[in-house]
């Protein structure tokens, strides 16, 4: 925004001295105001959450230790026999993907 608003008052001053007019004092006080404004606003705070590298490790290889196990149970599964905790290792798999993935985004 302040960008913007910058490059609004520059285009507007710019375009009047173009022309040979006189810039009205009106315009300039704005502009001031508008310059002075920027200064007094503190730059917004994007502070990302501390990600902690332990978890994420201990995540990242429980999910590969899930993932392995799943080709095996789906070959069982295609033989007729269904692992009793193949859908729960799947829905683990699926949080902690969504868990990695929140993590490194922030």
């Amino acid at each position: 925004m302040k960008a913007s608003a910058l490059s609004l008052v520059l285009l507007l001053s710019s375009a009047a001295l173009a022309q040979g007019r006189p810039i009205p004092p009106g315009v300039l006080q704005g502009n001031r105001a508008v310059l002075q404004g920027e200064k007094d606003v503190p730059p917004p705070l994007n502070q990302r959450a501390s990600v902690d590298p332990a978890k994420l490790r201990h995540d990242a290889d429980e999910l590969a230790s899930l993932a392995q196990s799943v080709p095996s149970a789906i070959d069982q599964t295609t033989k007729g026999v269904l692992q009793k905790d193949l859908s729960e290792r799947l829905k683990r798999i699926e949080k902690l993907a969504k868990q990695l993935r929140s993590q490194i985004s922030q």
